[in-house]
């Protein structure tokens, strides 16, 4: 181990021979030892001149010398960074307060008066090296540590610049890019934020470790559409984006995306399974320097949004009109949520007449929102948001409830015969509670079930068919009718409706005010009634609103019709006044 170097610094060679030889003096061994190298300098100038040489790890400074004294040569050398840390003890004959206060303003680490005591000399010697050798090992130490954080900082960027499953950049990575790209001068930017339509289905009928094979192979197809100036990152569970420059026209972008689309359109071989997927797509083009990496991605997500509304396989050029409906949409979803705590929810019915006597045979109940500030609101505006919300679950069980108990009510007036049809939508009919809401709410209201009839779409039996048999089965174990809604309209088929325990049809408006003869509407129509008779089905046109439509649907044996030609949906209080009078 090297020995410490100390530089002593005085004027007089007397002192440092002093020094030297109360230095050599061991206190331990009481003989002389060599535990220092000591070097010498006349004067300020030569001690700072030899600095570099010496590599003192401690400066015993005299005060008082020509040219510069003690006190600028040790604010010189504190004033060094590469020697700042050295500690200097002030070497003084200078005994006053204010003398050794300035060795301290000075920078000096401590001081000893003159004449020199051996003893004292020692000690404050051994202190002052073992503290700059602590010194030093601290500043090892440091240099160690921060080496160390500053690779575990790079190996934390890295686990946050790439995403962990599909080794793809992400959204923190494209944030940066964005921020860096944005400000520079290069083309306007382009965002294609992607999301996955059936994914969800896939990982919760397959199970997770299945969904993630699915998104390694969802990232290795989108790569295949990298180019110059293209990246590709995850932005969530099913959520890719593509960050593209160097725009050429609004052409180009158009078939890159149609690209997408069509590469989409071959299946994944995952877990030797063919999986099929469609995806969604929303594009924003950046506007300026000043706009925000956060802005951009947004503009690209409620772009993204306002495709799925459009339904699979779609895409949307975000518009600054996007932002504004975004925010009318956000507002009428806080505005159903509390419609539901506030019970501003209401029931109206239509009658449903037997066109062959012209008699009531029932009515449907229809939902309506009677909302505190704006009234009645339509319910082609706030259906479809239940729909995507989910809010369509809760409001329709809440529909059904008060249904059944004016259900109940007018079978307590004597109207025993009157059925109510309820329109169940696709959402409730996935519900795993439905059958358990529907019991609790037949037992709470006492009402006839053989009186009810739930209106079931299409969509809805067909596509999980084996599901629906054997829920449509349940249902009609309880006596509950079972009608299915908009007939015409989806990819059913009478021949294959034998299997599901239906009781009647509803022939979609659609087909009923295009009525024209010998068209083809009158031939599917016919056709479906006369079908649905041999399969024992009864058959219900919606939308009847002229005499001629009424007749036609007569004269093709046509049982059931509602609409504007018998009347409109009215309130209970209505209902009772013009149809149930004694």
């Amino acid at each position: 181990m090297n020995k410490p170097s100390i530089l002593v610094v005085d004027d007089e060679p007397d002192n440092f021979d002093v020094i030297e030889a109360h230095l050599s003096f061991s206190e331990e061994l009481g003989q002389k030892s060599d535990n220092y190298q000591l070097h010498y300098a006349a004067n300020g100038k030569n001690a700072i001149a030899c600095l570099d040489a010496v590599e003192p790890d401690l400066i015993l400074l005299d005060v008082m010398m020509p040219e510069m004294d003690g006190f600028e040569v040790c604010k010189c050398i504190k004033a060094m960074p590469q020697w700042r840390a050295v500690p200097i003890i002030m070497v003084t004959a200078l005994t006053g307060k204010k003398d050794l206060a300035q060795c301290l303003f000075a920078g000096a680490d401590d001081f000893i008066s003159k004449p020199v005591n051996r003893l004292e000399l020692s000690a404050r010697v051994r202190s002052m090296i073992r503290i700059h050798q602590q010194y030093q090992q601290l500043a090892v130490f440091n240099t160690q540590l921060e080496a160390m954080v500053q690779q575990r900082t790079s190996q934390l960027q890295a686990m946050i610049f790439e995403d962990a499953l599909t080794k793809l950049p992400s959204r923190t990575w494209l944030i940066d890019q964005l921020s860096q790209r944005l400000r520079s001068e290069e083309s306007s930017l382009a965002l294609v934020y992607i999301d996955c339509d059936q994914f969800k289905l896939v990982n919760g009928s397959f199970g997770h470790a299945v969904g993630d094979q699915l998104l390694k192979a969802i990232a290795h197809r989108l790569q295949q559409h990298l180019q110059n100036g293209y990246r590709l990152a995850r932005m969530g569970e099913d959520e890719f984006c593509f960050l593209l420059n160097q725009i050429e026209d609004r052409s180009s972008l158009e078939a890159f995306i149609h690209n997408i689309f069509k590469s989409f359109s071959q299946p994944f071989l995952v877990a030797n399974c063919e999986i099929f997927l469609t995806v969604c797509m929303g594009i924003a083009l950046s506007r300026n320097k000043d706009q925000q990496p956060e802005e951009l991605l947004q503009d690209a997500d409620t772009a993204m949004y306002q495709a799925k509304l459009r339904g699979k396989e779609s895409y949307q050029i975000f518009d600054r009109q996007m932002h504004l409906e975004m925010f009318n949409r956000l507002i009428l979803e806080n505005d159903l949520q509390r419609a539901i705590e506030q019970q501003e929810f209401i029931l109206y019915y239509q009658p449903i007449i037997d066109l062959q006597t012209n008699k009531l045979a029932g009515f449907e109940a229809l939902v309506r929102w009677k909302h505190p500030e704006r009234g009645m609101v339509s319910p082609a505006e706030f259906i479809p948001s239940m729909e995507t919300t989910g809010l369509i679950v809760p409001v329709g069980m809440l529909v059904f409830k008060q249904a059944c108990q004016q259900l109940r009510a007018w079978h307590l007036m004597g109207w025993t015969e009157i059925t109510i049809s309820i329109n169940l939508s696709v959402r409730q009919f996935a519900c795993s509670t439905l059958l358990a809401d529907i019991d609790r709410i037949l037992e709470e209201t006492a009402v006839n079930p053989a009186n009810l009839k739930l209106e079931i779409t299409e969509s809805a039996i067909m596509d999980n068919a084996e599901t629906a048999i054997a829920l449509t089965k349940e249902l009609r174990s309880r006596q509950i009718q079972i009608s299915i809604d908009d007939f015409g309209t989806g990819y059913s088929s009478l021949g294959y409706l034998h299997r599901f325990p239906v009781d009647s049809l509803k022939i979609d408006r659609s087909f009923v005010s295009q009525i024209q003869s010998e068209g083809r509407n009158y031939h599917v129509v016919d056709t479906i009634i006369a079908l649905s008779n041999q399969l024992g089905l009864a058959v219900i046109a919606e939308g009847i609103e002229t005499k001629e439509q009424l007749e036609w649907l007569q004269k093709v044996q046509c049982q059931y019709g509602q609409g504007y030609f018998f009347n409109r949906p009215l309130p209970a209080s209505e209902i009772e006044k013009i149809y149930l009078q004694p």
